[in-house]
């Protein structure tokens, strides 16, 4: 079994080092999103605007991290792999626009269950070994930000952009592209938390794949 995770704890400027790129990289999303509001108004919050593609890039980003942390550094094999299938299944939700356009309606369904249903089972199968590694995966930083991520954007981005909200705010000057705005802008910052996540699990399993070794 290996050791907990709070066995390599953060020293605080590796903290303050990675808060300061958080604070910055969060900092730019906000500043790219009102860029697109300005200087791209006949795509802004659409498909093709800074939002929606930033969102395809860090989700795209998650995906890599975790792949990385699974097949090269080894670490908590089960536990990557779903959070990768739930990231990877984000990624194609975000692509639904271009697969139904461009291949075929409801395609994004088919691969999000391609993607979705063997990881489950994989890890249905194994699943002694996932909760044992959830047991510490569950105690770290990564968790924390993963799960406020998953909040942020499955929860109250959808709930915040609701329809029905931004009409009861604006009444007769509702628009729908304050809803598209309100709810785009908020998912971002949700994914952008997961990002994060994944960083910290990265670096997590970096430190955890070096005890293995100076171990041996």
């Amino acid at each position: 079994m290996p050791p907990s995770p709070p066995q390599w704890p953060i020293s605080f400027g590796s903290a303050l080092l990675r808060a300061t790129l958080y604070v910055l990289f969060i900092a730019g999303i906000a500043q790219g999103g009102y860029l697109e509001a300005i200087y791209l108004p006949n795509v802004r919050y659409s498909e093709l605007g800074f939002t929606e593609l930033t969102q395809t890039v860090v989700l795209a980003c998650c995906c890599a991290l975790l792949i990385y942390t699974r097949q090269v550094l080894q670490v908590w094999p089960t536990v990557t792999l779903l959070l990768l299938a739930f990231v990877a299944a984000s990624l194609v939700r975000e692509q639904d626009y271009f697969l139904d356009h461009y291949v075929a309606r409801h395609t994004w369904k088919i691969l999000v269950a391609l993607i979705v249903l063997p990881s489950l089972t994989w890890v249905i199968i194994h699943r002694r070994r996932f909760l044992e590694e959830f047991s510490h995966y569950s105690n770290t930083f990564a968790f924390g930000l993963f799960a406020a991520g998953v909040l942020v954007t499955y929860i109250f981005s959808r709930l915040y952009g609701r329809q029905e909200l931004w009409r009861a705010v604006l009444q007769e000057n509702y628009v729908r592209d304050f809803k598209n705005v309100a709810e785009e802008a908020v998912e971002l910052l949700g994914y952008s938390l997961i990002l994060f996540a994944m960083i910290e699990l990265l670096l997590l399993a970096r430190r955890i794949s070096k005890a293995r070794q100076d171990a041996l």
